[in-house]
């Protein structure tokens, strides 16, 4: 008896595991009479498999593909399909399908589990329809298969007094309020199975049902009501996927994070403002090389990024569109008192995401309300992740293009302003007129969205290139007080802080930002080689300036440590690479312009360069 594969990947499989080579449209015929009445005319095939062309040649490429069936079933002793001149019916006694399952015996805990893990795979997930009614097709079965589940979560009840049973319903009714996170119902009695306070009733304003409330604006833009007014549309649910733990090391705790982070999931389901990603597919996309495009292709807005260490559970929320760590903290979760306060961890860490998504969505609907704007700060933000002129100049025609479409949006003003003050690095010519020009996009990012650290981060930076050091630390440190674990906020002011005569305090902050955002923007290892530089501790400034991706913004830093230990021949090799790029580079000229807070940091790098021989 041959076997058709339906969830996951359709296939069909011979007794021993082999697969039959039957051509895709084959296979979909089979699905189609497997899941339905057996048997059907040629004529209605014949539609259903090609409706996009005109009738006769949906006719004939029927008739070629029923030839090429007979021929790869030649020698079968019992035929799967039984071909008449006017219809084709499938032999259900040379076929079976994971489709019985959803007929099979069983208790009605053990028909949830296979239906639960059954569905969890998805139907038919590795077919891009062809047709609108194949599109249609597949998206009724599954409407059918969700309702099947859900009736088997509820025969399931009575049951749920028996061991392992509060897991399974659990995780079904997970699965149902993935796709339909409306269902009041489900999302009761999976808070009744979770055993603790509505998550909604410690929330102020907590029934979710209007969205996101934010305050009036000062500056303009949208009021509480226009916010309101527009949560109150049908809008797609924002997603977020609450990644399972990871560990470097074989770790006992492992299983217990795991769970932890099962209950959060549980109890975030009580927010209606938020679409949460059942753990099988979380579990899944943790282990996807291609993480961040299966994140786009599942249409998830927030990831909970969560790794175990000897130091405890670390935590960190990313909104994905911009991938900006918008919060992050770390539970302790030694042996002795994780069985006793998992609980209590759980509902820390539900708590503090569930107001993170709160304040954050405020964003999200304003970005939302003005795609083409958002899109092209989006393109902007993208090159701005390489700091070479010809990058730099594309962003801000980027950012540029997205004012067109929304003259106020104030993201774009802090991109405009980032991409004066990196080409004013890059060039290292000296041109205030450069930083004036960022110092006044800054401006007016700050006075469209004052309470946005981004555009104080970018004043802060603005103003040390400028000189005045001391602006540029208390700038930076408002921008760090509004986001307090915003990577790149940190990243600036550790930067800061080194031209302001504080190179300990600015390694700390930079391998901070690095902790939080671990696959670290080469901005960030300059940053900690030029803070590692003014320590003396050469060698981690060289193996900062090594880890970085594009070494040209660096070049001058690795020279002058590598002079530093006297090793010639590395200096040689970054100076002549500096010089490749920049012909034009003095050292007075440059010591000149670059502020630092106190002298001995101009002498010592004074020091470095001159000893690499530029």
């Amino acid at each position: 008896m041959l076997h058709l594969q339906t969830f996951g990947d359709l296939r069909l499989i011979e007794t021993n595991g082999d697969p039959v080579r039957y051509p895709i449209k084959g296979l979909l015929m089979m699905a189609h009479l497997y899941a339905g009445a057996h048997d059907l005319s040629r004529y209605e095939l014949a539609q259903f498999l090609w409706n996009d062309v005109e009738p006769e040649l949906a006719r004939l490429n029927l008739r070629k593909l029923l030839s090429r069936i007979r021929e790869t079933d030649g020698g079968r002793a019992e035929m799967p399909f039984d071909f008449t001149a006017t219809t084709v019916r499938l032999n259900r006694q040379a076929v079976s399908s994971d489709l019985d399952i959803f007929h099979a015996d069983g208790s009605p805990l053990e028909r949830l589990n296979a239906i639960a893990e059954l569905t969890q795979r998805g139907f038919i997930g590795n077919i891009k329809p062809a047709t609108k009614l194949i599109d249609a097709w597949i998206r009724a079965q599954r409407d059918a298969q969700a309702l099947q589940l859900r009736q088997a979560l509820l025969d399931a009840l009575p049951d749920a007094q028996k061991p392992g049973a509060a897991r399974s319903i659990s995780g079904a009714a997970l699965q149902i309020l993935e796709r339909d996170p409306n269902d009041e119902q489900v999302r009761a009695l999976l808070h009744r199975l979770s055993g603790g306070s509505s998550l909604t009733e410690r929330l102020p304003n907590g029934d979710g049902h209007g969205g996101v409330q934010v305050k009036r604006s000062e500056t303009g833009g949208e009021t509480t009501a226009d916010i309101e007014r527009v949560s109150q549309a049908p809008l797609i649910l924002p997603r977020l996927v609450l990644l399972p733990p990871t560990s470097k090391h074989a770790d006992a705790g492992l299983a217990l994070a795991n769970a932890l982070i099962e209950d959060v999931t549980i109890e975030l389901c009580a927010l209606r403002n938020i679409s949460i990603v059942a753990p099988h597919t979380a579990g899944q996309i943790r282990r996807d090389s291609e993480k961040a495009a299966v994140v786009a292709r599942h249409s998830i807005a927030y990831l909970l990024d969560t790794r175990l260490s000897e130091e405890g559970l670390f935590a960190q929320l990313v909104y994905f569109p911009t991938d900006e760590i918008i919060w992050a903290n770390r539970f302790a979760m030694t042996p002795d008192i994780l069985p006793r306060q998992r609980r209590l961890i759980a509902q820390q860490l539900t708590m503090s995401v569930a107001r993170e998504l709160a304040e954050n969505e405020e964003e999200r609907l304003r970005f939302e309300a003005d795609p083409e704007a958002y899109h092209a700060y989006l393109v902007g933000s993208s090159l701005m992740s390489k700091l070479t002129l010809p990058h730099i100049r594309r962003a801000r025609k980027a950012f540029k293009q997205s004012l067109s479409h929304k003259a106020d949006f104030s993201p774009s003003f802090t991109g405009l302003a980032r991409t004066f003050t990196s080409e004013w690095l890059v060039t290292a010519q000296g041109n205030n007129e450069l930083l004036h020009l960022a110092e006044q996009h800054a401006l007016r990012a700050i006075e469209r969205d004052p309470a946005s650290a981004a555009g104080h981060r970018e004043l802060g930076v603005t103003k040390l290139y400028l000189g005045d050091v001391d602006a540029s630390v208390a700038a930076l440190d408002l921008a760090e007080q509004l986001s307090p674990h915003f990577a790149d906020v940190i990243y600036s002011h550790a930067d800061t802080l080194v031209h302001a005569s504080r190179p300990g305090d600015a390694l700390a902050k930079i391998r901070r930002a690095i902790s939080l955002n671990p696959i670290a923007p080469d901005a960030y290892l300059w940053c900690a080689a030029g803070a590692s530089f003014f320590l003396e501790q050469y060698e981690e400034a060289i193996a900062y300036v090594e880890a970085m991706k594009d070494k040209a913004p660096a070049h001058r830093i690795a020279a002058a440590s590598c002079a530093m230990i006297g090793d010639r021949k590395r200096a040689l090799f970054h100076r002549q690479r500096a010089e490749s790029i920049n012909p034009a580079f003095d050292v007075e000229k440059w010591l000149a312009i670059v502020p630092f807070k106190e002298d001995w940091q101009k002498k010592l790098y004074r020091e470095g360069l001159l000893k690499a021989g530029f």
